[in-house]
């Protein structure tokens, strides 16, 4: 993997500078912010950053977009519906902007990364100050001062991006927070858009994540998942320390109590990996492991790299090594050209593999992608009739699969606090992220307790709390 350059120190330095002279001219005048974010866990953690520019520019956070002053949309093309949601939400604040004309309203993410995308948008919403995509987000200060200066911004570089090192976050949460260790991807999946909107893979320094999960560590934070595009292909650029290696030496930061990863691609999950959370106590065992399909004909039209068979192999080895493993998985039906033997080939593999949770969609043709070029597009009433099929197949071997858990006794650590038929449930997850709920209150939320599971609810657990 090439060694990427960081952004700039002097143009970090340089937003740093901008954003603190804002925070001083809006000193006291109570201004708030508003950041709507679609899609996945790098869009979250996106948000995250622009919550730290943002306070750091004397706004405060506000979950009501009507009082706030700044507005972003952090958008998502990976999916049709996420961008026709993006355009009807935008649309609908042009009223907010007639009224209060000082509001700035900004658009930025994935979608904006597409240049025809972003053009449209900026000419077809004139009241929009800001549009930018996924390289620049760096750059938000300087954005938001041409914007209190009257000035539109329009900025969509397409090249593969640097690594921004530094830039402030707002966690959200107080216990479990995401860490980036790359950025992009290389595999060119023919239904996927990311690597023309994320840019090539980038792997970021292993002592600045280090570092990073040293000090959401000292902030409080006791869980950390691991983030990336595809996780298993992260190389610093010495070549010194690959994926299963940064497992270890993350797991050994002192008061860090969980670490998870996310996402995996199959093709590239080695035994290495596998032997690391088999023996990495920290490691939680768990895998989000997207199969997409079960047909090999498929797989092959998607460019998946690897076939049914041998996805079925790397499944057996990881249940053989890491004990009590769990696996979820992500499934597209009614890809181009798919034929109902295929969709038989996904279900049957579903049964086969018994994932404890399945992310399911329906293909959304992506331009720009090979696969939205295709022959054969699928009828829409014949994908939603398979995506009900397999959802209610999903759905059973849940139900049936939760029975072996229980008796079982674990760890979980408590996310919150819910109503359950008149009772008050805390919930939270095993290390393989299976979801167990049992009485308790809110002052639990964020502590390790030791649970029994004592019966099965739908999706989730139901358990007890016992005496270590």
């Amino acid at each position: 993997m090439k060694n990427t350059p960081l952004v700039s120190q002097y143009e970090i330095e340089r937003n740093r500078e901008i954003a603190e002279n804002i925070g001083r001219l809006n000193n006291g005048k109570n201004l708030k912010y508003y950041i709507e974010s679609y899609g996945c866990q790098m869009n979250e953690h996106d948000a995250e950053k622009l919550g730290g520019m943002l306070i750091n520019m004397g706004y405060t956070a506000t979950e009501d977009k009507n009082e706030a002053d700044i507005i972003i949309f952090n958008t998502c093309c990976v999916r049709e519906h996420a961008e026709l949601r993006v355009f009807g939400n935008i649309g609908a604040l042009k009223k907010l902007k007639d009224e209060r004309p000082d509001v700035i309203i900004a658009v930025c993410g994935c979608m904006m990364q597409q240049k025809s995308v972003a053009e449209h948008l900026y000419k077809r919403y004139p009241f929009v100050n800001i549009v930018f995509g996924t390289h620049d987000i760096h750059n938000f200060p300087t954005f938001v001062e041409n914007a209190l200066c009257g000035d539109r911004t329009l900025i969509t570089r397409n090249i593969d991006g640097e690594i921004p090192e530094g830039l402030p976050i707002r966690r959200s949460g107080s216990f479990s927070t995401h860490v980036i260790i790359m950025y992009g991807c290389n595999n060119f999946c023919t239904y996927c858009i990311v690597p023309y909107v994320r840019g090539r893979e980038r792997s970021r320094d292993p002592q600045a994540i280090i570092d990073e999960v040293k000090a959401v560590v000292a902030q409080g934070y006791t869980e950390v998942t691991l983030l990336g595009q595809n996780v298993n292909s992260y190389r610093s650029s010495d070549g010194q320390v690959n994926f299963p290696k940064l497992l270890k030496m993350v797991s050994e930061v002192d008061g860090l109590k969980r670490l998870r990863f996310m996402t995996s691609h199959p093709k590239d999950l080695s035994d290495e990996l596998i032997e690391a959370m088999a023996t990495t106590n920290k490691v939680c065992h768990h895998i989000h492991l997207p199969v997409q399909s079960g047909s090999n004909r498929i797989l092959k039209l998607m460019n998946r790299v690897y076939t049914r068979e041998k996805y079925l192999e790397t499944v057996e080895k990881l249940r053989s090594k890491v004990k009590d493993i769990e696996i979820t998985t992500d499934i597209i039906v009614g890809f181009p050209t798919e034929t109902d033997e295929d969709f038989k080939d996904t279900l049957s593999l579903v049964e086969q593999v018994g994932y404890s949770a399945a992310y399911t969609f329906m293909y959304s043709p992506r331009k720009g992608t090979r696969a939205a070029e295709m022959d054969d597009q699928i009828p829409q009433e014949v994908k939603k009739q398979r995506l009900k099929e397999l959802n209610d197949l999903e759905a059973s071997i849940l139900q049936k699969n939760n029975l072996k858990f229980i008796g079982m006794k674990g760890e979980v650590l408590v996310e919150g606090c819910d109503k359950r038929e008149g009772n008050t449930m805390a919930f939270g997850k095993l290390s393989n992220f299976k979801m167990v709920y049992f009485p308790g209150s809110e002052d639990l939320i964020g502590k390790y307790l030791n649970v029994e599971v004592t019966d099965t609810h739908h999706n989730s657990l139901i358990g007890k709390m016992i005496e270590e």
